[in-house]
């Protein structure tokens, strides 16, 4: 290869790298900033709230798809039972995650969702092991048994589970499991999860609008854009995420995951005023040390690999 071929290499590679680390922010700053969304659905009830969530994502992933020209992609899925179980399974999932989330906005249990998505990665790994026969090294044991701590104390001297961050990040370490073992695209799988979604939905609404507790369209018009703007809050962070994933190395992608509960961490604290107390700030501590541990091995460990 010549010098000029190398150095046209060379800015390629700078050009995507800096795309990809611009998408990465994009996605993980719009997942961080999801809380000040739904707290602008207060008055609506969180399973109006998924409802719409999952009706606009059907409407906005179907439309991404067509202009995409991934249907055929889709119809070859839904013709096959296996992969149409699997997405049943994870559609189940994530739904649970979506609902909790939305729930413990409104609930004033901001914190607790971003403990949950700092737990997410140390969960991954847990069910790894569990589930894929996966061997945990040395200082991944001492992570894991870190985050565990961290539970146990709130467990044992406050007599409460943090069970919000225990469902979001194992119910989304499951998705993330499930999702990883079915050959599907992102795109195409959340709009067959949102379909498989959608006849449930499209029920509770038409149960809500005949006992007239139905919020949409009969509240403002503020209300009703923002239910409908429910599809791109979230589609387009998964947009941005499969466009950084196909420019950064894993090893990237990993360290700017933890982006998007730190910026709802502040939000909680700084913002909606949430009280960090001892009990909290112990256990925070024990998962982010927990996460240093983790992600300085996984550094270690993929360096010590590509020079052996």
């Amino acid at each position: 290869m010549s010098q000029q071929s190398k150095t046209v290499h060379l800015e390629s590679q700078q050009t995507e790298f800096k795309q990809g680390l611009w998408f990465a922010l994009a996605a993980y700053g719009l997942w961080g900033l999801t809380p000040v969304y739904f707290k602008q659905l207060e008055g609506i009830t969180p399973f109006e709230v998924l409802t719409h969530r999952v009706l606009w994502s059907v409407v906005f992933v179907a439309l991404l798809v067509v202009f995409s020209r991934k249907l055929p992609a889709v119809i070859a899925i839904i013709r096959q039972p296996k992969l149409l179980l699997g997405l049943i399974c994870t559609a189940g999932i994530i739904s649970i995650n979506w609902l909790t989330f939305i729930w413990a906005i409104g609930e004033n249990r901001i914190l607790e969702t971003s403990l949950g998505y700092f737990m997410n990665p140390l969960v991954s790994i847990f069910l790894g092991m569990i589930f894929l026969s996966e061997r945990l090294r040395p200082l991944q044991w001492l992570a894991l048994s870190l985050a565990g701590l961290g539970v146990a104390y709130q467990l044992i001297l406050h007599g409460s589970l943090p069970w919000v961050a225990l469902v979001l990040a194992f119910s989304f370490g499951f998705y993330g499991l499930l999702r990883k073992k079915i050959p599907v695209d992102a795109i195409s799988g959340l709009l067959i999860e949102t379909v498989i979604m959608l006849p449930a939905a499209l029920i509770y609404l038409f149960w809500l609008a005949k006992a007239g507790e139905l919020g949409f369209a009969h509240i403002s018009l503020r209300i009703d854009l923002l239910l409908v703007a429910a599809g791109l809050v979230t589609s387009l962070p998964l947009l941005f995420f499969a466009a950084s994933a196909k420019r950064l190395s894993l090893t990237m992608i990993g360290f700017m995951q933890y982006l998007a509960p730190s910026i709802t961490f502040a939000l909680a604290v700084t913002l909606y005023g949430e009280t960090l107390d001892s009990s909290k700030l112990i256990t925070f501590s024990l998962i982010w040390l927990a996460l240093i541990l983790f992600s300085l091995e996984g550094f270690w460990f993929q360096k010590k690999s590509r020079f052996a």
